[in-house]
């Protein structure tokens, strides 16, 4: 009998099978309708980035925050300050848009989706691909997933922005439909971006006994929780963002207005 190592031939190709599929049931539902979800949400963060209607007082609408140069309002920089100054004259999205972007991309979770509905490797479990070879996630471009780490603490501070807005346009101002999606935005972001494996990992991963951490046991618990629910959060706060970025471009066009808007 032949073996093979880890590096012979054999065990670099795939899985051949001659048939497309053995399965009867509709695989290809989930990478299609993946692949029109996410396709739908890159046509509307493209638009996004360069429409110039990201605040209406008190509202900061999620992809354009925060506001970092001084062509922003005011109101909408971080806390009063301007860092980029007068130079920088591009959409003020594309200065952090890359952060959360880069945090979705790298996700496990992204990863499955994306993997299936653009790149077809594979489209479903147990169906044939058009990929003859198999490298995972070892050689360039794919290795950059490994810096999803990093995309995780660039994200908690994402999200603490995000939460900061709701709050400014929850205090000293009527709380009108728009705060309250802010603030259900913020929660759904914040609460993605902790049930993420990187955090659940950082959180406790590494510990050999638990008993001697009982913060950190009890922080990696409730994070494990979270993490269970890592698909639904990552795809329901992407919905959020969306929306809640939206609405408030339809306020500051006047395109949304009434009473408490």
């Amino acid at each position: 009998m032949t073996q093979t190592t880890a590096d012979s031939p054999a065990r670099r190709q795939r899985a051949q099978i001659k048939e497309r599929t053995l399965r009867t049931d509709p695989w290809w539902r989930y990478p299609l309708i993946t692949f029109i979800i996410f396709m739908a949400f890159l046509v509307y963060a493209t638009w996004a980035i360069f429409d110039k209607s990201y605040f209406a007082s008190p509202y900061h609408a999620p992809f354009a925050s925060p506001c970092l140069a001084t062509s922003c309002p005011e109101e909408a920089r971080l806390f009063g300050f301007a860092p980029f100054g007068d130079w920088y004259t591009l959409p003020p999205g594309l200065l952090i848009l890359g952060l959360p972007a880069g945090f979705r991309f790298t996700c496990y979770y992204y990863r499955k989706a994306y993997y299936r509905g653009f790149w077809l490797s594979p489209p479903a479990c147990a169906v044939n691909e058009p990929h003859s070879k198999y490298t995972g996630e070892s050689r360039f471009p794919l290795i950059l997933q490994n810096v999803h780490r990093y995309f995780f603490y660039a994200a908690i501070v994402v999200g603490l922005i995000l939460a900061i807005d709701a709050v400014k346009a929850l205090i000293g101002n009527p709380a009108g439909l728009g705060t309250w999606i802010l603030i259900v935005n913020a929660v759904l972001i914040n609460l993605y971006t902790l049930s993420c494996h990187s955090c659940r990992h950082i959180t406790a991963g590494r510990l050999n006994h638990f008993s001697k951490h009982p913060v950190r046991y009890r922080a990696w618990g409730f994070v494990s929780k979270l993490n269970a629910k890592h698909q639904e959060l990552a795809l329901i706060s992407m919905f959020s963002v969306m929306g809640a970025d939206l609405y408030v471009r339809l306020v500051a066009k006047g395109i949304v207005n009434f009473p408490f808007a």
